[in-house]
């Protein structure tokens, strides 16, 4: 049996979501299904973004967990989902966790890119970056880091223009929303 130090002063492991992602990475990991794992969580994430049916299936204190357990596994079968993930997902639901399923998700996809030696930036743009941006923005991380930087892209029209990126508690709004309440504010102070 192998000692595993739980003590840490990691951030990430100071929250429910970050506790399970650590567990199910270190599942992953040795198993040596690491990228599959993050394929599988990518394709539940897709699910979530494309139908509030399901948000809603997941995150309902109404629906028993039992009810809960069949549906995801039903669903994530149909979608392709290994069967590791899938206990996984059955297990949050046995335990009433499965409202913190998006942090846990990003939680793995940051350990996952850190054991690659990458960082993870979330960015938020109005409209999805071409392209030709997303690997400016990349190598602009990169020199400012001094790794490889994995994106995880947000479109979201409500901030008009610009982008907001997310680098652990790092964050730049450089979007036209923000701006502009900024001169909102200070033309109401100079009157």
């Amino acid at each position: 049996m192998r000692a595993v130090d739980v003590a840490t002063d990691e951030p990430l492991m100071a929250s429910v979501a970050g506790r399970y992602a650590s567990a199910l990475f270190e599942l992953a990991r040795e198993d040596g299904k690491v990228a599959e794992v993050e394929g599988d969580l990518a394709k539940f994430q897709a699910l979530c973004d494309e139908s509030a049916d399901f948000v809603q299936m997941i995150r309902s204190p109404v629906i028993s967990s039992d009810d809960q357990e069949k549906a995801l596994a039903s669903v994530l079968a149909k979608a392709g989902v290994g069967m590791l993930t899938v206990n996984f997902f059955k297990l949050l639901a046995k335990n009433r966790r499965l409202f913190a399923a998006s942090d846990i998700v990003r939680d793995f996809q940051s350990l996952a890119a850190r054991a690659r030696g990458e960082v993870r930036a979330e960015v938020t743009a109005a409209t999805p970056l071409s392209e030709a941006q997303v690997a400016n923005l990349k190598a602009a991380l990169k020199s400012s880091v001094g790794k490889d930087v994995t994106l995880v892209q947000r479109v979201d029209p409500v901030i008009l223009g610009g982008l907001i990126v997310k680098m652990g508690s790092r964050m730049v709004d450089s979007s036209l929303k923000t701006k502009l309440e900024s001169m909102k504010i200070a033309l109401k102070g100079s009157t």
